[in-house]
């Protein structure tokens, strides 16, 4: 590529029609000139060869993707940061790049987009073997394609009757291997000590042992026993993970027998899946985080995760779990913050969808979340903390309750604990954190 050609994709955001453009942020490390491989980089995700042969259109200025900013980090390192085939011949230099790439490429469908923000023309680049897409930034033209959750935060909070805390949710354990009336019992109990939602496992399918139609039924009924003993509207949130052409009718049949909220793994599954579910239902959909990890976990490769928080909103989930605080998760505090700040930032008109970020949560982290969060708008998703609680679950649930009237009241744990049996049975089995 001659200079003349790499400078027909670099562009600043002045010269550019906003609402045409998707802004992508990458980390990328390339050898040689940063500038020529920035410009394949552009070229490889949008036009690659952007002329016909004997002709001197140029079809850069409409379809290619164009860099808008461009920061070396460092140069003349000793090699790329991972081991990568062929060896390096020129100095390898480390970068962050804007890009802005023209919508009208792949339209308002997330699979094309996908392969082109994050497809082959980006992980094959020449000379830029080492690439992390950090975010994406979607203008309102394009958000304003997209119908996005159909509850939001609010819808949900509004199904629940809750407000101003909160939203308790809790993973039935043990979460595989028991029958439809044991797996509801342990809801039930749940549910009576104060949930807001009993979950299915991310795991847990529709299987011979514990079958989605007899589960719903049962948590579905055990749901409506609840909330006439406690006066206050549950959920019960049915995995309908499954092959896509599975995913209506595991929807209709759930719904029907008493589910009233769907969990989706969301990438498994596929977002363009969930985009189907969601135009169908009139549920809660509800995002789990499996497959997200291998692509987001390396520092310097991959997608970032808040990158798919955005997807998955996107894509219409109301909420999304996702990989909480504390060394379980593996993921930092800068990256669960960010990640719940895709949920809830302003994103077009689409609702915001509730962040649940988790991994090992019982009644003495709820304050952690919470202060770490800067928000009652999250949801907070014990296991073991509600299911494992030396008081079963109606006693791990009534635990998280009382942790956080402690903490809406400003006393400390150890004090409100001493009047709170529940509460000093759940210090004494999970720490005193």
């Amino acid at each position: 590529m001659t200079p003349a050609d790499c400078e027909g994709f670099f562009a600043t955001l002045d010269e550019l029609v906003a609402d045409d453009y998707i802004l992508l942020d990458y980390y990328l490390e390339c050898s040689g000139d940063p500038r020529e491989a920035v410009a394949h980089f552009c070229a490889e995700q949008s036009t690659a060869q952007w002329r016909r042969v004997g002709s001197d259109e140029d079809l850069r200025p409409r379809f290619g993707a164009r860099a808008v900013e461009l920061e070396v980090l460092e140069r003349d390192r000793p090699g790329f940061s991972y081991g990568i085939e062929p060896e390096v011949t020129a100095g390898v230099s480390a970068c962050r790049v804007r890009i802005a790439h023209p919508h009208r490429n792949f339209g308002p469908r997330i699979p094309n987009l996908l392969s082109a923000v994050c497809g082959e023309g980006t992980f094959f680049s020449p000379g830029a073997p080492v690439v992390k897409l950090l975010d994406i930034h979607f203008p309102a033209a394009y958000l304003a394609q997209f119908p996005g959750p159909k509850f939001g935060v609010q819808g949900l909070r509004e199904q629940l009757q809750a407000y101003d805390r909160p939203i308790f949710f809790g993973v039935i354990k043990p979460n595989i291997g028991l029958p439809p009336e044991a797996f509801s019992e342990l809801g039930y109990q749940g549910w009576l000590g104060g949930l807001d939602i009993a979950k299915d496992d991310e795991m847990l399918a529709d299987t011979d042992w514990c079958p989605l139609e007899r589960r719903a039924e049962l948590l579905g009924a055990a749901r409506r026993r609840a909330e006439a003993e406690t006066g206050t509207p549950k959920i019960y949130l049915a995995n309908v993970t499954d092959e896509v052409e599975n995913l209506i009718e595991l929807h209709d049949r759930a719904v029907a027998r008493g589910a009233n909220a769907l969990l989706v793994n969301a990438m498994p599954v596929g977002l363009s899946a969930v985009r189907m579910l969601r135009e169908h239902t009139q549920v809660p959909l509800v995002a789990h985080f499996p497959f997200i990890a291998p692509f987001s976990r390396m520092e310097r490769f991959g997608i970032h995760s808040r990158v798919f928080a955005k997807l998955q909103r996107l894509a219409g989930f109301d909420v999304v779990i996702m990989p909480g605080f504390g060394s379980r998760m593996f993921t930092s505090d800068d990256e669960v913050r960010a990640n719940a700040a895709a949920c809830l930032e302003p994103m077009g008109e689409l609702l915001p969808s509730l962040p649940v970020p988790g991994g090992s949560d019982n009644a003495l982290t709820l304050a952690r979340v919470h202060e770490k969060l800067g928000t009652v708008d999250f949801g907070f998703v014990p296991g073991r903390g509600v299911f494992g609680h030396p008081h079963g679950p109606r006693g791990g649930a009534a635990s998280i309750r009382q942790a956080w009237e402690a903490i809406a009241r400003g006393v400390p744990l150890l004090d409100y604990a001493a009047e709170h049996v529940e509460l000093r049975a759940a210090i004494d089995a999970f720490g005193t954190r």
